[in-house]
């Protein structure tokens, strides 16, 4: 047998070059997403955003290491089997998971003997077990009246082959794996088992004898480059992609300019994939430290009541004196405390104090509850009842808002000094507890706690000025021993937003004194423990969830209410009321470990800028910050202002600062300059036959063409493109759209100079896109065959045109006599169109031209404008279940579409669609509109008319009027009408197009 030969694929192109099944990939990203909390790597930080999936960061990987074999079906096929996305990886994902159950698998597969596998209860009488020990599968159990389970004698084998089987009677891999666990939750040596005689006896060429995933990784490295691979990212953000990496046995390189980017990635390799050992020690750690804030906590007497009842949830609020009664009142944007408990707060005027009393009720009525999420604060003003009369004051104001010398806003808010921690008498806003969530007694230490909501009692608000006492005699003690912020607060996009609207000018202002409290307690346990790098981590992810941005959420789902982030959102808004957490609301959970430690490979974390890597990486995989919505550089100041002093020893090389001058951020020049650098230094950082993927979400063009100028001038050249729908959400874009991901992969260019011209460059794009998106087509035939559904869709095909293109493009060292270096790096004008423009954009609708949808003529394509090949485009994807809003986006911008909006019915996320022939109304379809003047349009008007009952002659010589060209473009529009029959949703509108199309194909001249 051939034994391995190190470098012998030294040259060979990656099978991701070629084959990718975008589409699984995407699913199963989605689901990964879904999983929310239950994410492998959140645990550690939900702040951090954005984080690829750990099965695209996997797919991507394993398909820059498996070879071309020179049969992609079968490369296909073996690739998906270590995905374990085949038939019976996914059956032994639904095994695990068992949601597909005995009766779903019994009513769709034929068995002749069911009882041989199941067993059935609900059925006492004799005659009706006669007929059901004879019954054969398929069978709905339901209607038969019984309950099926699995026969205590079946084994898990024969379970296996039955639920694969079950599952192959769905069409679609999105049905078949809804029944699945995702790969990663599933025991990885048996979830695998069966693939390794497969893979091996495929790659027995090159001696490949592989019994895991790291040992198939590692003996490809060795193939490849002469070693393990290894993995490096220089924007390693969350820690995705080198902790993926490391899991599937790569060795791992990350960097990141910013120190918590830097401690995510390490806990994500060191905590989240600790050895048992470690394991152990860390779990010890946490335990130990929660006790001893406990007992601590217990000592002061700050958090239980008289009756030894536990707080887990203070509720405070700002206070404002309105300028017109003198009277202070409470801001409050609801009074709803919790909808589950039916707790509101009410309003009691106090005419002695000039103020509120608040009370705190449960159980109201609906109508009650329902009035009570109208509070005091209203479309940015205070607004309140006093004496049956309303008063109504704008927040701005009460701020005293005013324009400076610069036309900056400016107000009267006193700025907060270094040891303030609660607002002075004489400040705008003060700040009152209104509400306290309580723990029975008896529950304080039970999995269940049972809760109650109490308004605030004198013996409650002593133990609030019993907490400001210790934080006043400790704080400056704390901020020198840097158990406490004293960091001020920067300037910044998102940074001004505490200082303009509160006047807190240092970090720890954003923490009020319970919160300074627990923090304190929490970060000198640590200190002193151990586990001390779980514990920055720990400490990190309290200050999320105990700030004075913490909002109290009670709108969503009628729920018991509770404190939401700091970063549920990428910002540092403040609010009117907010929530604290007790200690309670910690303990000895707010860590999970991966079900597996990973593999002993080298793992390295470095805290170094972009275009400084410290090592060689075989492969560079990044998700670089371009155009990001989320200034990391600036809100990660909140985490450092925290943990920046004594770290612990793993963490003290790191500069814990955020160093906003050197953070490559938001677009334009300088951006395009620092990813040149960073770029240049990974491909002078990687072997020849090393590869780089670099994903980004994909925006316009614009994006393509920065995109392509920093490669360019970075020395690579893009290989291939796949398009993955990433998100099923995304709190970083407006609007929460589905937001796809674009994986560019690149190699360095070949050595030496090579020009070109346009007029030359445009033929072979062309030639490269039709070649391209050909053998995608060809195999996509040949899957749909056997297995019933195609590997690509036509995003995958239109993302495979501008692969085309930039391979050809960033082949070039120059283009029309310019250095592309220096082309890439000149600053751009507002709404140029550059040479690089033009050839992405025709590369687009060279590639759109060849995805004629199902059903419509080549010839009918090529003469539609860009409107109407969108239409009949998204009209085509919606008969196979195209519903995502990225879609349309997506297609919208290779038609050139100017406001694909104006012919949508439905813009949700996830339940996207266009107008029905029947929803256009007549200012739609206007010649004033995109679509009216269209030969579609015409038709839509024509189709409108029939269904009006208007005389099918009439409806026709309209249409004659409309259209001069109407003897030259009949046959388009009989195709057009054709297409419309089969593709449309509604009945009417079918026998519509029918009648309208027969209309044309029979008319003889223009009097009929």
């Amino acid at each position: 047998m051939n034994e391995i030969t190190p470098v012998s694929l030294k040259d060979a192109p990656a099978l991701i070059q070629a084959v990718f099944p975008a589409q699984k990939v995407s699913f199963e990203a989605q689901s990964e997403r879904k999983a929310v909390a239950a994410q492998t790597l959140t645990g550690l930080g939900s702040y951090w955003k954005g984080r690829k999936p750990l099965i695209l960061v996997r797919a991507i990987v394993l398909g820059s290491l498996l070879p071309q074999t020179g049969d992609s079906e079968k490369d296909l096929e073996i690739f998906e089997k270590l995905m374990a996305f085949d038939d019976h990886g996914l059956a032994r994902r639904a095994f695990v998971q068992n949601d597909l159950k005995p009766k779903h698998i019994a009513s769709r597969i034929s068995l002749s003997n069911p009882w041989d596998y199941f067993t059935f209860t609900g059925r006492d009488d004799l005659e009706a077990d006669d007929r059901l020990l004879n019954l054969e599968c398929p069978f709905d159990a339901d209607e038969e009246g019984i309950s099926l389970r699995w026969d205590r004698d079946t084994s898990d084998e024969a379970k296996l082959q039955l639920i694969e089987r079950a599952l192959g009677t769905f069409s679609t891999y999105e049905e078949k794996a809804s029944f699945c666990k995702r790969p990663e939750e599933v025991e990885q040596a048996w979830l695998y088992a069966p693939v390794w005689p497969a893979v091996n006896d495929h790659y027995a060429q090159w001696g490949v004898k592989a019994r895991s995933l790291p040992e198939l990784v590692e003996q490809m490295g060795i193939l490849r480059f002469g070693h393990r691979p290894r993995v490096g990212d220089t924007f390693s953000g969350g820690g995705s992609i080198p902790f993926e990496a490391a899991r599937m046995g790569c060795d791992a390189y990350a960097a990141d300019l910013n120190p918590i980017a830097c401690m995510l990635t390490w806990g994500a390799m060191n905590i989240i994939g600790a050895p048992k050992k470690h394991r152990t020690m860390l779990e010890d750690a946490q335990k130990t430290v929660t006790e001893q804030v406990d007992k601590e906590l217990i000592r002061l007497g700050v958090e239980h009541d008289e009756k030894g009842n536990r707080g887990k949830a203070y509720l405070y609020c700002l206070e404002t004196r309105c300028p017109e009664t003198g009277w202070m009142v409470p801001m409050l944007p609801s009074r709803v405390v919790s909808p589950k408990l039916g707790a509101i707060a009410r309003l009691k005027p106090d005419h002695a104090n000039k103020r509120f009393e608040i009370e705190v009720v449960s159980n109201v009525s609906a109508k009650e509850l329902k009035g009570a999420e109208k509070g005091t604060i209203d479309d940015g003003s205070l607004v309140y009842e006093l004496d049956g009369r309303t008063y109504r004051t704008p927040v701005k104001t009460l701020r005293g808002d005013y324009r400076g010398p610069d036309g900056a806003t400016l107000n009267r808010l006193r700025r907060w000094e270094k040891l303030d921690f609660v607002p002075r008498g004489d400040d705008i806003f003060q700040e009152r507890l209104y509400a306290i969530q309580w723990i029975t007694k008896n529950s304080i230490y039970k999995p269940r706690q049972i809760t109650y909501f109490r308004a605030v009692t004198d013996a409650d608000l002593e133990r609030e000025r019993k907490v400001e006492r210790i934080v006043a005699e400790n704080l400056a003690a704390w901020q020198a021993e840097g158990l406490t912020p004293d960091m001020l607060i920067e300037p910044g996009a998102k940074t001004d937003e505490p200082i303009r609207t509160r006047g807190w000018t240092h970090w720890h202002h954003l923490f009020n004194p319970r919160q300074l409290l627990l923090q304190a307690l929490a970060l000198k346990a640590w200190r002193e423990s151990p586990g001390a790098p779980l514990g920055w981590l720990n400490v990190a992810k309290m200050a999320d969830f105990n700030s004075r941005l913490c909002r109290w959420a009670t709108s969503q789902g009628g729920g018991l209410g509770g404190p939401k982030g700091v970063f549920s959102n990428q910002a540092l808004n403040t609010f009117y009321n907010y929530a604290t957490r007790s200690w309670s609301g910690y303990g000895a959970g707010s860590f999970r470990m991966a079900e597996e430690a990973l593999p002993d490979v080298e793992r390295e974390v470095i805290s170094a800028p972009a275009d400084q890597p410290a090592r060689v990486c075989d492969f560079w995989v990044t998700d670089p910050p371009y155009a990001d919505a989320v200034n990391y550089h600036e809100i990660t100041e909140f985490f450092i202002a925290w943990l920046r002093r004594n770290p612990p020893e793993e963490f003290r090389d790191w500069t814990w600062d955020s160093r906003r001058a050197l953070a490559i951020k938001g677009s334009g020049d300088d951006f395009r300059r620092g990813m040149v650098d960073a770029y240049r230094a990974m491909a002078e950082h990687m072997p020849d036959n090393g590869m780089q993927c670099v994903m980004f979400t994909h925006q316009d063009t614009g994006v393509w063409s920065d995109m392509v100028g920093i490669f360019w001038a970075a020395g690579l050249q893009v290989v291939a493109a796949w398009y993955i729908a990433t998100e099923t959400t995304s709190e970083l874009k407006k609007g929460g759209y589905v937001q796809g991901t674009v994986i560019l992969m690149l190699r360095k260019r070949p050595a030496g100079e090579r020009s070109g011209f346009k007029q030359r460059i445009l033929p072979a794009v062309r030639t490269e896109v039709e070649r391209q998106i050909e053998s995608m087509m060809h195999l996509n035939d040949e899957v749909k065959d056997k297995l019933g559904e195609p590997v690509f869709n036509d995003s995958d095909l239109q993302m495979a045109g501008y692969a085309a293109a930039l391979k050809v493009l960033t082949a070039y060292t120059h283009i029309g006599g310019d250095d592309v270096t220096s082309f890439a790096l000149r600053p751009r004008q507002r709404g140029e169109e550059t040479v690089v423009d033009e050839i992405v954009q025709q590369a687009a609708e060279a590639a759109n031209s060849l995805l004629v949808p199902e059903g419509l003529e080549a010839e009918t394509w090529s003469r539609l404008t860009g409107i109407q090949r969108f239409y009949f485009r998204m009209m085509d994807m919606e008969t196979t279940g195209a519903s995502k809003l990225d879609n349309y986006q997506n297609f919208a911008k290779a038609f050139r579409v100017a406001d694909y909006a104006k012919v949508m019915g439905n813009m949700a996320a996830n339940s996207a669609r266009l107008k029905r022939v029947t929803e256009f109304a007549s200012r739609d379809l206007t010649d004033s509109t995109e679509i009216g003047p269209t030969w579609l349009g015409r038709l839509i008007i024509g189709l409108q008319q029939l269904l009006a009952e208007t005389e099918p002659t009439v409806v026709v010589g309209q249409i004659q009027e409309d259209l001069p060209d109407f003897l030259e473009i009949r046959r388009q529009l009989i195709d057009m009408l054709s297409f419309i029959e089969r593709k449309a949703p509604e009945k009417e509108v079918r026998d519509a197009a029918e009648v309208l199309g027969g209309r044309l194909k029979n008319l003889r001249a223009f009097s009929q």
